[in-house]
């Protein structure tokens, strides 16, 4: 990105995008400050009414991270030669395939927006082949599950009994859960435990059972994984309600749940309800 751009493309975001537009910003600073090690590039156009993000992921996967266009600039095919200009730098990267897919941890969405329609369209004009969706929750901490009806000291008490342990911690203790998500998941999860503004766990007889994080971007909720060992005792309920009595605390009347996998669950402990839709695409890179 060119030195002095980010306040402009942080503008161009949250112009461009409408359903993000609260988030778009962080978006581009979560862009433009990936993991380490991790290939990425931002293309603009010379007046900066369009730009795009790109990076490198693995198996040969490289990803869109970001398409934005200024709204009183586009049918101009602004947004078209963006993403082809992306494509030949994934390619020149040694990138096989092109993905508008998250690229995790660090990511603005799962994939594109079904709402964000002229998107979905210009991928599929370019040859890209929907192969997945994924779906994010919103869980109502006013009017669906309210922490301040919760009884947290007996759900505490109860996980006590069976000898399990939750408490919060603190950025700067965070080598065990980091430990922990990446043993038991991917580096992934162990990065955005590591990044996020909040991050609980349970241990029984010293040993981690379970992490759930928030944070990544304020009104977001997750990664959050159990071990086997505590499936069944309730502690990800916990966990997660814990999260969410925090984001209630710092204002927040709706929380996110990011790239949903178990519906059930979140629907039974706070009351979460399917949100936003994403379409997954890719295409290869011949």
């Amino acid at each position: 990105m060119p030195t002095g751009s980010a306040g402009r493309v942080a503008e161009l975001a949250t112009a461009a995008l409408w359903a993000d537009s609260g988030d778009a910003a962080l978006v581009v600073r979560r862009l433009s400050t990936p993991p380490e090690g991790r290939r990425w590039v931002a293309l603009g156009t010379p007046g900066l009414d369009g730009v795009v993000f790109a990076s490198l992921g693995t198996g040969g996967a490289g990803h869109v991270d970001l398409l934005a266009v200024d709204p009183a600039a586009r049918d101009r095919g602004i947004g078209r030669a963006l993403v082809l200009a992306a494509q030949d730098w994934l390619r020149a990267a040694g990138a096989t395939e092109a993905r508008f897919a998250g690229n995790p941890p660090c990511y603005g969405w799962p994939g594109i927006d079904v709402r964000y329609t002229p998107a979905a369209c210009l991928a599929e004009s370019l040859g890209y082949e929907r192969y997945s969706v994924a779906w994010n929750m919103t869980a109502d901490l006013v009017s669906g599950w309210n922490p301040a009806s919760w009884d947290e000291e007996g759900e505490l008490a109860r996980l006590a009994a069976a000898g399990v342990s939750v408490r919060s911690i603190p950025r700067t203790e965070r080598a065990e859960v980091s430990a922990f998500a990446r043993r038991e998941w991917n580096e992934r999860w162990a990065w955005e435990a590591e990044q996020a503004t909040g991050c609980h766990q349970a241990v029984r007889d010293g040993e981690p059972l379970g992490f759930a994080a928030w944070g990544s971007r304020p009104n977001w909720f997750g990664p959050m994984g159990t071990a086997p060992a505590a499936r069944g005792l309730g502690v990800g309920r916990t966990l997660l309600r814990r999260c969410l009595a925090e984001q209630a605390a710092a204002g927040l009347r709706q929380v996110e749940i990011g790239w949903v996998g178990p519906l059930r669950f979140y629907s039974r402990a706070v009351a979460a309800r399917a949100g936003r839709v994403f379409w997954l695409y890719r295409r290869r890179l011949d």
